[in-house]
């Protein structure tokens, strides 16, 4: 039978699991509500975001009470530093994605402007990096790592692009301004989940080595897990 502290620890790894992956469902219906597909109800969008919200305390509760209780070793100790900077950035990530949802509901004739600047792909990698990075929390793949940092610099890159464009468009057709607002707020709000994403990534690789690394140094850089020593 294990100790009370691998109990507990236990318990904040099963949590942080399940709030990761009801943000990923958050992010999921967010997209689909962006693309115009079929989306949950709002009482249920609702429900899951209530869930985030408790399971976040719950999980701010069993670190104090391992820090009062015990004296957790070093790699316990990266653990419980990174759980609650990772439930916190998964928090917003759920945030977000309510936002999106709502945002999405204000962009008239938003597919043809979505098709005209391929926020389709954009929508579809912040997916990919959300699923992605549950992964790297789950496994702690520093493989997964290094894929998380190279799509998050493509989805900035392909934002930002797509930004620039839609305000261009937005100077030559005055009919645009409005849905063309909304959607620069949601692709800035996507390109924030990707960043909240690749945070939790890097408190992951922390709680593995033991070294804090920061993805913005990697640029558009193959990566090589052999750099990060």
């Amino acid at each position: 039978m294990g100790s009370h502290i691998e109990t507990e620890l236990g318990k904040l790894k099963g949590i942080i699991i399940k709030i990761g992956n009801l943000a990923e469902s958050q992010v999921t219906e967010a997209v689909k509500a962006l693309l115009s597909e079929p989306v949950a109800e709002g009482k249920e969008v609702k429900k899951i975001e209530n869930r985030i919200d408790k399971l976040d305390v719950k999980i701010d509760e069993i670190c104090q009470s391992v820090f009062a209780l015990h004296q957790p070793v070093a790699s316990d100790l990266r653990f419980i530093m990174s759980a609650m900077q990772i439930s916190n950035e998964i928090e917003r990530i759920g945030d977000l994605a309510i936002s999106i949802i709502k945002k999405s509901k204000n962009i008239k004739d938003k597919h043809d402007l979505i098709v005209k600047f391929s926020i389709t792909d954009i929508a579809r990698q912040v997916e990919t990096i959300t699923i992605k990075t549950n992964e790297c929390f789950l496994t702690r793949n520093e493989s997964t790592i290094g894929e998380i940092f190279i799509l998050n610099n493509t989805i900035k890159n392909e934002s930002d692009e797509a930004i620039h464009n839609i305000i261009n468009e937005m100077k030559s057709n005055s009919k645009t301004v409005v849905s063309g607002t909304n959607l620069v707020i949601v692709l800035k709000h996507l390109e924030r989940i990707s960043e909240h994403c690749t945070n939790i990534a890097e408190y992951v690789y922390f709680m593995i080595n033991a070294k804090i690394i920061k993805h913005e140094k990697f640029g558009d850089k193959k990566f090589d897990t052999d750099n990060l020593d």
